[in-house]
């Protein structure tokens, strides 16, 4: 079993940065694909950001892609979303999750373990 809590949500301007943190316990995230999602409202869970194991390999959406950054510190076991430039469209609650495989997972079922979320809004 593995808990993710993730922090650092908030309110913040367009243009502004925040930075999501995904603490883990039970085991070491060092054995999960790691993976961000976010939900807004009325719309589908939809996929933002994954990274492998070591975090040798990372995977974007189109929408983040050059915006936001993931990384992983597997000593802290914890997991980071870097949001540079946000806009009013990645409000959203965020959510981490942990994959018990080999590749970069895209798709939700393909995670073993989520966090609660944490709320991002960004106001125009």
């Amino acid at each position: 079993q593995v808990q993710l809590v993730e922090s650092g949500g908030g309110l913040v301007q367009t243009g502004g940065s925040l930075r999501l943190s995904c603490a883990a316990s039970g085991r070491t995230v060092s054995n999960y694909v790691m993976g961000w999602f976010r939900q807004a409202p009325g719309a589908e869970r939809e996929f933002v950001a994954a990274t492998t194991r070591r975090g040798g390999n990372t995977l974007y959406a189109d929408s983040v892609k050059g915006r936001f950054t993931i990384s992983r510190d597997n000593a802290k076991n914890t997991v980071y979303l870097q949001m540079n430039s946000l806009e009013p469209e990645d409000t959203a609650v965020y959510y981490c999750a942990a994959a018990q495989k080999l590749l970069i997972q895209t798709r939700d079922f393909e995670y073993d373990y989520w966090g609660q979320g944490t709320q991002v809004t960004v106001s125009s």
